[in-house]
C-alpha cells in the first residue's frame, strides 16, 4: 500500500441515495442508513457514486447530499465524495466544494461518453489533483464509461502526490496483475467487484468499495477482517458462500437490484432516477430468495 494511513483499508461502502415520492430526496432515511452502516462497523462511506444515482442527481442535489451525508456522519467514519464528471470543469468545481465541506477523499470515474485516450486520462486526473488538497481515489469501470485505464496509465499517476488510490471495476485480474506490478505500493488498490474481493486482497489490495455492504456490512467486511488476520480459509470461503447473492445483486444494472433489496430490509422506498426502473418480478423473486438466506 501507498501510505501506512490509508484513506480506509476493509470495506467502504458505496452508499444508494434513498428517494421517495416522485424522486425527490429521502434525508431521513438518508441518515438512518448512514447511522446504521457506521453502528455496522463499516470502514468508510461513498457518497453519490454510481451506486448513490450520482450521474442523475441535479448540481444542487448532488452537493445537499454530500453536505448533509458529512453532517450526518460526524466525522465517524472517512468520507469519500463521488465528483466524477466527463467534464473536468464540473468535476474540479464539485471536488473543490468536497473538499471544502470536509470530505477525507475523492473517487472520480474516468470520463463516460466523450471517453478519453491513456493521455487525455492523464492529463485530465493531474488537473484535478493539482485544482483540489484532497487524496483522489481513481475509479476505472469501463462497462459503464467505454474507457479503460491502463495498467501503464495508473503507473503514470501513481507518482502524483495526491493520486492514492484505485477503485478497480474492470472485472480483469490478468490486467490488475499488471497495474500492482507496475505501480507497486505507489497505489493502495480497492476492489469494485464485489465477487473479487478475496482475489484483489490476495494480490495486495487494501479492501473494496462495496454495493454489497449496503444490505450486509458486517459479512462483507469479516471478507477483509480475516484476510487481514491471516485467516486465508475463512476469508475465501465466506467470499464463496456470499456469490450468489452477489450474482443477484447485479443480475440488473447497479444499482437497481440493491436499490430493492435496502427498500426491502426497511430503509425507504424501492424508488429511482429515470432511466432506471424497479427490477423485473423474476429477478427480483431470486434476489429475495437469496437475501433470506442470510436472514434479511
Amino acid at each position: 500500500m501507498r501510505n501506512e494511513k490509508p484513506i480506509f483499508r476493509g470495506v467502504a461502502t458505496a452508499l444508494v441515495t434513498p428517494m421517495k415520492g416522485k424522486g425527490e430526496v429521502d434525508y431521513d432515511t438518508l441518515k438512518k442508513l448512514i447511522d446504521w452502516q457506521i453502528e455496522s462497523g463499516i470502514d468508510g462511506l461513498v457518497i453519490a457514486g454510481t451506486t448513490g444515482e450520482g450521474s442523475t442527481l441535479t448540481d444542487e442535489e448532488h452537493r445537499d447530499v454530500l453536505k448533509a451525508s458529512m453532517e450526518y456522519a460526524r466525522g465517524r467514519v472517512p468520507m469519500i465524495a463521488g465528483t466524477g464528471s466527463n467534464d473536468e470543469a464540473y468535476a474540479i468545481d464539485l471536488s473543490r466544494y468536497a473538499c471544502k465541506i470536509g470530505y477525507d477523499a475523492l473517487l472520480l470515474v474516468t470520463p463516460y461518453y466523450n471517453k478519453a485516450t491513456q493521455n487525455g486520462l492523464v492529463r485530465m486526473y493531474r488537473n484535478i489533483a493539482e485544482a483540489t488538497d484532497k487524496p483522489i481515489i481513481l475509479y476505472n469501470v469501463p462497462s459503464r464509461t467505454g474507457v479503460n485505464i491502463d495498467p501503464s496509465t495508473y503507473a503514470a499517476l501513481a507518482d502524483c502526490e495526491r493520486i492514492v488510490a484505485a477503485k478497480e471495476a474492470s472485472g480483469s485480474l490478468s490486467q490488475l496483475t499488471e497495474t500492482f506490478h507496475l505501480v507497486g505500493n505507489k497505489l493502495d488498490v480497492y476492489s469494485g467487484n464485489d465477487d473479487q474481493i478475496f482475489p484483489v486482497l490476495a494480490m495486495g489490495g487494501a479492501g473494496v468499495i462495496s454495493v454489497l455492504s449496503n444490505i450486509l456490512p458486517k459479512e462483507t467486511s469479516e471478507i477483509c477482517r480475516t484476510f487481514f488476520a491471516g485467516d486465508l480459509e475463512k476469508s475465501r470461503n465466506l467470499q464463496y458462500k456470499l456469490l450468489p447473492l452477489i450474482h443477484a445483486l447485479f443480475s440488473e444494472v447497479n444499482p437497481i437490484p440493491v436499490k430493492a433489496a435496502v427498500a426491502k430490509i426497511g430503509f425507504g422506498e424501492n424508488i429511482l432516477r429515470m432511466p432506471l426502473t424497479p427490477m423485473e418480478e423474476a429477478h427480483e423473486k431470486v434476489l429475495f430468495a437469496r437475501m433470506s438466506e442470510w436472514g434479511l
